[in-house]
């Protein structure tokens, strides 16, 4: 007598208990969770680089500098804000031929009508000094550089 010839399920069940059985695999779901990964990814990468190289509500620029003599650097700058109504404070520097600092002055800058303003200001200094540079501005004025009124 013959065997019935095995159907389908039978052959699947012979194979599942000779090889095993593999879940099934969401491809989908693992594509779609990288590609929000990704994009989430490129979206902090590209805040936190505007946040750090985007404009600023402070900007400065160098003009210029004078060595007038062994003691004393005048050195002229552009600051340009956001809010010209508003005093900003700005930190000014004198270096000499070593890139030492030699001398440091507080500039105050008052608020105006105008977005740039250009301020020239004189440094002493303890050595003569080789060059000028801005350390740097901000809107945080100490109450002794502020204007009364």
């Amino acid at each position: 007598m013959t065997e019935p010839a095995p159907d389908a399920t039978t052959a699947a069940a012979r194979h599942a208990d000779r090889y095993g059985t593999k879940p099934p695999v969401r491809r989908v779901w693992v594509l779609v969770a990288l590609a929000v990964g990704v994009v989430v990814a490129g979206f902090t990468v590209a805040y936190l680089g505007y946040q750090k190289y985007g404009p600023k509500s402070i900007e400065t620029e160098q003009l210029g500098y004078v060595v007038v003599d062994d003691a004393t650097l005048d050195v002229r700058i552009k600051v340009t804000r956001d809010d010209p109504q508003r005093a900003v404070v700005c930190f000014v520097r004198a270096m000499d031929r070593d890139a030492a600092e030699v001398g440091r002055r507080e500039v105050l800058v008052p608020g105006s009508d105008s977005t740039s303003v250009v301020v020239n200001t004189t440094v002493k200094t303890s050595a003569r000094a080789s060059a000028g540079d801005i350390y740097g501005c901000g809107d945080q004025v100490p109450g002794y550089l502020r204007l009364p009124g």
